[in-house]
Order: C-alpha cells, then structure tokens, then sequence
C-alpha cells in the first residue's frame, strides 16, 4: 500500500470515529435531557395526580374553589365571609336556648378547630348550657287567647247587646294583647311546645326534660277558634291567615269602607313579629298551639261541605262564588308553613260541642267529621284536644274507665286541654298528657285580676275602651 493509501485510511477511520464520538455525545445530551426533566417533574410538578393536587391547593389558598383531579366538585373552603354567617345562625340556636343545635352547627364546619371566633362561640355555648336548670313541668301554666279585637270601636258598639257582652268577656283587643306579651317577655316567660313537657314512646307518656336559665320561666300559649267565624264579619276582627311575598303568616281583614287591609291583626302574625326581635321568647322554635273547629272551616278558609253543596241545609247563596277546592288547598298551604315555623295544631271540636255533656254517640259523629274535614288539611297527625268551653270528660282524677278517654285516644290524641285559671295544673298518665288553661280575657281581667297578676299587671294593660263592668259567665 502507498504511503497516499495509508493516509487516506487513517482519514477515514478519523472521520468515523468523529461521527461515533459526535453520535455518543448526542446520546448523552438527549439521556441528560430527559433526566432533568423528569427531575424537574419529580421536584416541582410530579405527576398528574400531584399537579391537580397542587394546584387545588394554590386555588384554596387564594380563597378559591376548583374541581378536583377528577373533575368532580372540590370541597369548599370555609371564608370569612361564610364563617360570619354560621356563626350568625348558631347564635340565633343559642338565643332560643338550643345550645346543643348551636354547636353541631358549628362542628359541621370543616376546619372549625383552627378559627378562633367559632371555637371561642362553642366554649361559651358549653358554658352557658352548664348553667341551664331543668324545669318541673307539672308547674308550666298554660295562657290562651281567643281572636283578638282590631277595632274595638265596632266590637263594643254593635247593635246586637249579647254580641259585645260576649266579645267583652271572652275576647282580648291587640293592644291589651301587645301589652300582655311585652310584660311576659319582661318577666323572664318563654314560649314552651306541650309536646316538649311529654313525649309518647313506646306507648307511654314520658316526661319531657325543659332546660332554661334559672331567671326564666315556660309557658304554653294557645288560640281558640282560629277559624274566623262568620258570625264575626264586619265586627272588627282579621278575616283570614294568609301568607306574605316572604311566607310568612300575616292577615286580611275586611274593612268597613269593602277594601282588604294586609297586616298583623292577630296572635299568629303578631307573635312572629315579637319573636324575630326577641328569639329569646321561643324555647327551640316554640309558638302556640291553634285550636280549630270545623263547621265554619278553618283559619278564614270556607273548608266546610256546606260550602260547596246547595243541597246542604246550611248552604246560602252567597257561597255561590266559593271554590271551595281552593279554599282546601290554601288552608293545607297556610297550616303547612305555620308548623314549619313552630305552630302546633288541635282540635276544638267540629261543632265547638261540651265534650262533658255530650252523649257517647253524638262525641264520636262530631270528632268523626273534624278527623274527616279538618284533621287532612293540617297534615293527619294532630294529637292535642282543647275542649271546647272548658269542660272535660272526666274529673281532675286519671282518665281511668273513663269510655270517652278510650274512644279519643284510640283517634290519635294524646294531649288534653281544659279551662282551670286557679293554678299550675298538670297531670301526666300513663298513656297522656292533661294540662289547665288560664284565659287571659275580659272576664278574668276584671273579675280576677290577682290570679294574672304572676303575668302582667292588669291595670296597666286593661284597654279603656273596654265597656265596663265585664259581665259575669
């Protein structure tokens, strides 16, 4: 081989090893590369899932809510804003003496532990709870109104002398009704549920545990004949319960000149105005209970068959323009929501009939027609009786073979109410709940004046316009 051949192979094998060498260093360039970037990954962003997860956590850190790596719902973070808000709604729990509520409220925040304003509201939740003492509820007293007077210009002033005679002794006007409340919230009274004096498991009544500041004292309040009778028309009284643009139960009343007045004329509305700025009135949502017969319908509504039927022996005329289907359908809707915000519901009777004097048979034909036509619009489930003028079916001893006990309570209820103003009065059996009722009307202002005075002072609340002297029963 010449000496221009040798060199010519050294060259070439040069070049090759070059091309080898150039080949390798890519090869390490690219491997290099592609370390640092898994590196990279591993250190800042990881993988997908680790991605998602930190940059959900970047969202919530700037107070923002996203959706997770799985696209579903991220779960939402607890601003300052929203903390605001449970704490308002857990103090309005504890202002109606429900601590227990207050404080699952706010333990179903997440991360409730590490804000200090929610764990500070829970510590003094517990310790105002601790304070708390049970209350006996054989001496909770049980007050009751009839509908109030809005005018007492009409009512007192009709022509018909027995009407006023009536309305004096029986009825309260909204403004001694207003005085009365105020001074029972003054001296500590709270708005108790008789379902929450006794409870039926199991079959037996049991006593129920009511748990109040030392300073406070239960009540039970209730409302006859709500059903604004038509005998009332035109005599100075709210016509209807209807509900407002917020659902809350408000009333019309006919006025005099025919236009429709909206407003608070009666306990129910009244009631709801004073415990939305003094919640501390309501124990846990307590309001009254509604006692309601049946043969002029209920809560204004013309609920009743004769209503509807021209061939009933009552039916007039003017009923013509009644849809009493409608007028079904508004009851059911007005009741509905009043229990929603803490009303209870009783029978008064279909007929407003003395259960006391009334025969077996004629007992059960009346309640058969309230549990068919009333009891349905109020949800099927009332199980408190208010007895219609007080009376009872048995003595102030147990219910025991007593037939007309037997037959109500095989009916559905449990509670009984009568009319006894002396005292304290309440008897838990074995299978109900009887409680006495104090009438604070006319009649007893008048006539027994010291017996109220553990409520209000009458002479400051007695309205003037009230014709005098009240007439006896």
């Amino acid at each position: 081989m010449s000496d221009y051949g040798s060199r010519s192979e050294r060259r070439r094998k040069r070049r090759q090893r070059t091309i080898r060498n150039r080949i390798l260093l890519l090869l390490v360039l690219v491997i290099a590369a592609v370390g640092i970037v898994f590196a990279a990954k591993a250190l800042f962003g990881g993988t997908e899932e680790t991605q998602n997860f930190a940059t959900k956590g970047s969202e919530e850190q700037n107070g923002e809510s996203g959706t997770g790596g799985d696209g579903t719902e991220a779960p939402p973070e607890t601003t300052e804003a929203s903390a605001a808000s449970v704490l308002e709604q857990a103090n309005l729990l504890a202002a109606s003496y429900d601590y227990d509520g207050a404080i699952d409220l706010i333990k179903a925040v997440s991360g409730y532990e590490t804000q200090s304003e929610l764990t500070a509201a829970i510590s003094d939740f517990e310790a105002t709870k601790a304070t708390l003492v049970e209350y006996d509820v054989t001496q909770i007293c049980h007050v009751f109104y009839h509908s109030l007077i809005v005018d007492p210009s009409i009512a007192f002033n009709l022509s018909d002398q027995g009407k006023v005679d009536d309305y004096n002794k029986v009825m309260t006007t909204i403004d001694e009704y207003n005085a009365i409340t105020r001074q029972m919230y003054d001296k500590g009274y709270v708005l108790v549920k008789i379902h929450d004096m006794g409870t039926m498991i199991d079959g037996k009544m049991q006593k129920g545990k009511i748990l109040l500041p030392p300073d406070k004292t239960p009540v039970v309040l209730s409302i006859d004949d709500v059903s604004y009778y038509e005998y009332m028309t035109g005599h100075g009284f709210a016509s209807k319960i209807i509900l407002d643009e917020n659902g809350y139960p408000t009333n019309e009343m006919n006025m005099a000149d025919g236009s429709v007045q909206v407003g608070s004329y009666d306990v129910v509305p009244l009631l709801e105005d004073f415990i939305k700025e003094h919640p501390d009135f309501s124990y846990k949502g307590a309001r009254g209970i509604i006692a309601l017969t049946g043969y002029d319908g209920i809560l204004g509504y013309r609920t009743a068959p004769k209503y509807g039927d021209p061939g009933n022996e009552n039916y007039k005329k003017s009923y013509e323009t009644l849809n009493v289907e409608e007028e079904r359908a508004n009851a059911t809707a007005v009741a509905a929501r009043m229990k929603e915000l803490g009303w209870e519901f009783a029978s008064h009777t279909w007929g407003h009939k003395d259960m006391q004097l009334a025969t077996m048979e004629n007992l059960k034909v009346d309640m058969q027609k309230w549990l068919d036509q009333v009891n349905p619009l109020l949800g099927g489930d009332t199980d408190i009786l208010i007895f219609p003028f007080g009376s009872d079916i048995g003595s102030w001893k147990n219910y025991d073979d007593n037939e007309k006990f037997d037959y109500l309570k095989s009916v559905g209820f449990d509670y009984y109410c009568n009319v006894d103003g002396n005292q304290p009065w309440v008897q838990v059996g074995s299978d109900y709940l009887r409680q006495a009722r104090i009438n604070l009307d006319g009649y007893e202002m008048w006539h027994h004046k010291d017996k109220l005075t553990r409520f209000f002072d009458v002479d400051s609340v007695f309205d003037k316009s009230r014709p005098t002297p009240v007439p006896p029963m």
